[in-house]
């Protein structure tokens, strides 16, 4: 349980009067712009939770023998010596999962490997293969609360396909910090968004928080309230029916976004095509084609949100 947390960094405001609940079964995104302390929070949280930190404002209350895993991506972490079959279940042939004991074999299943690649060095095994290991172990922990920092990052399609599934079928509570917003939705069902000043709010999903950043760009002028109420109803005034141009924007913007959407869907086709994986130069083209597509269709969510709120003025 947080309440009324307070984090600074280097004399900069990060977090200002956070209050929240996790239990099990609550999954939560922490969203914000680059910079704002997204990761500050989370490993604040985790010393916390392990009792290694006092926080100076606030406070952070744990339940006795809370067990809280942090997931992270460094792959240096593994020991490159070693062979699958060690990586996974290091004690033995057998992995115990939720109380029940699986063979290495059903283990690696799980995760997308083959019975024939246990006896390989993890150390040849490619980047995505290697961050597969590091999914299987955090899933392996005992953990009633999970916390992810970008644990999407440099996944392929394999990958963030196990990464889903592993977190949709985890049973406890979970804090993930992502740009992937469509592993937001998938996963999590409430946003804690940071909107400026340290401020972060709880929002229901996370068009609901973009939609709170763009208000706080448009009042960011330094005016009072009075002052502000007085400008946004005459706003109001001169903005209630869409100009010819935005209606015509807006009758376009449905098929603009399918269009943008099934392209995304052709490019992660492409990722998942093996003879592409055998074309590094090729493979590293088509993830930042798909990347663009993915914040081409953000952009078109945020524009139709902006011009479903004129229209309705």
């Amino acid at each position: 349980e947080v309440n009324g947390l307070g984090l600074t960094s280097d004399g900069k405001v990060l977090v200002k009067n956070l209050s929240f609940i996790i239990s099990p079964g609550t999954r939560i995104g922490l969203v914000g712009r680059n910079g704002c302390g997204k990761s500050s929070l989370l490993n604040l949280l985790y010393s916390c939770a392990l009792g290694k930190t006092e926080v100076n404002q606030g406070s952070v209350r744990v339940a006795e023998n809370l067990a809280v895993a942090n997931f992270t991506q460094d792959r240096r972490a593994l020991d490159q010596r070693i062979s699958l079959r060690r990586a996974l279940a290091p004690d033995s042939d057998g992995v115990v999962f939720r109380g029940r004991s699986l063979h290495v074999v059903s283990w690696a299943k799980r995760f997308q490997f083959t019975p024939d690649q246990l006896d390989t060095p993890v150390g040849t095994m490619s980047g995505g293969e290697q961050a597969r290991i590091l999914i299987a172990d955090l899933m392996r922990q005992p953990a009633d609360i999970l916390l992810l920092d970008e644990p999407t990052n440099d996944l392929d399609i394999g990958s963030l396909d196990v990464l889903e599934e592993s977190l949709l079928d985890f049973p406890g509570g979970l804090i993930l910090v992502t740009h992937d917003r469509y592993l937001l939705e998938r996963v999590c069902d409430m946003i804690l968004g940071f909107v400026g000043a340290g401020v972060i709010t709880m929002f229901g999903d996370y068009g609901q928080w973009l939609r709170a950043l763009d208000g706080d760009a448009g009042s960011s002028d330094g005016a009072s309230g009075t002052e502000k109420k007085k400008k946004q109803s005459d706003g109001n005034r001169k903005s209630g029916r869409l100009s010819y141009l935005d209606q015509l924007e807006y009758e376009q913007m449905e098929e603009k976004i399918l269009t943008a959407e099934k392209s995304c869907e052709e490019l992660e086709k492409k990722i998942a095509d093996p003879e592409l994986a055998a074309d590094p130069v090729q493979l590293q083209s088509v993830w930042q084609q798909l990347d663009q597509a993915r914040q081409r269709v953000d952009q078109l969510y945020r524009r139709w949100d902006e011009l479903e709120r004129k229209k309705s003025q």
